[in-house]
């Protein structure tokens, strides 16, 4: 072929300074995926099923990022957590969903999963209605 191949060291050191370096580089793989799965292990455990969506499933939306869109309720203790139904337009993303919004809420059409939740329908003969108010005598409007 034109040239030899390598023999054997002559330099043991070398030689012996190779295996060494190999042999604390498999120790150090070892401790990397043994690490990796601890955390693995540790970051699986806080987080649940994913919730996958369709076009076209309702929708209620957290009120979390519309605080100033509700300034006309009360108190912020006693305003609605979710709002909806709304329909999901299209699917952005395994995170990301554009809603079907009416133009008085005044945010980006795109929304993250984590905002909203799948609508639950009532149960049914569920009261779909607010009772009258009850009128005492003698009282004031």
């Amino acid at each position: 072929m034109g040239f030899e191949v390598k023999k054997r060291g002559k330099y043991e050191g070398a030689e012996k300074f190779v295996a060494k370096m190999k042999e604390i580089q498999g120790e150090a793989k070892a401790a990397l995926g043994k690490a990796q799965e601890e955390i693995r292990k540790y970051t699986d455990r806080k987080r649940g099923e994913v919730n996958e969506y369709k076009v076209g499933d309702l929708v209620i939306l957290s009120t979390k990022d519309l605080k100033y869109q509700m300034i006309g309720r009360r108190t912020e203790k006693l305003t609605e957590r979710f709002v909806g139904p709304y329909k999901i337009k299209k699917i952005v993303s395994m995170n990301v969903v554009e809603l079907e919004l009416p133009s008085t809420i005044r945010i980006h059409l795109e929304v993250n999963v984590s905002r909203i939740r799948r609508y639950v329908g009532q149960v049914e003969r569920q009261r779909r209605e607010q009772p009258a108010p009850v009128i005492i005598e003698g009282e004031k409007k």
